[in-house]
């Protein structure tokens, strides 16, 4: 495989799910296969418009499988996810493994709704994860001892 991200890729099944979020944080839309793993649940977050994926026995969690990240697009969204997620190895239906990010912190008793996250969050939500990657490319750029390399032309 071209990542170190388990054999079958990274399982997402909130905002990354979206390829309007991915273009946003990646620059590109890597390939997307629908998957489902069992033994979890996405629930609603309180105050939040995006999801935590938390252990349910009897539960089923809905989502895409990312193939095909490369080492530093696997960074970028596992700082992206940050705390309180932790990454964990999920068995997926049909057979295979995968990471994915579990949520450790309290959730809402219901699950989270995806309609109305597509419906009424997702342009603004697509723009701040836009906003998120140049603030992080900034400081990477900082940290280099640099500035963005458009500036280094002037």
């Amino acid at each position: 495989m071209s990542d170190e991200s388990g054999p079958d890729g990274l399982f997402v099944y909130g905002t990354l799910r979206f390829p309007e979020v991915l273009e946003a944080l990646l620059g590109r839309v890597p390939r997307l296969s629908p998957a489902r793993v069992r033994g979890w649940s996405v629930r609603a977050l309180a105050g939040e418009v995006y999801p935590g994926m938390v252990a349910e026995p009897g539960a089923a969690a809905e989502g895409v499988l990312i193939i095909g990240l490369d080492p530093a697009e696997r960074d970028l969204l596992d700082a992206f996810e940050g705390e309180p997620y932790e990454v964990v190895a999920v068995p997926l239906d049909g057979g295979g493994e995968a990471r994915a990010y579990a949520w450790t912190g309290p959730t809402e008793p219901h699950a989270w709704d995806v309609e109305h996250f597509a419906e009424h969050d997702l342009p603004e939500f697509a723009g701040s994860c836009r906003e998120w990657r140049e603030w992080r490319e900034c400081q990477e750029w900082a940290a280099a001892g640099g500035g963005p390399p458009e500036a280094a032309d002037s």
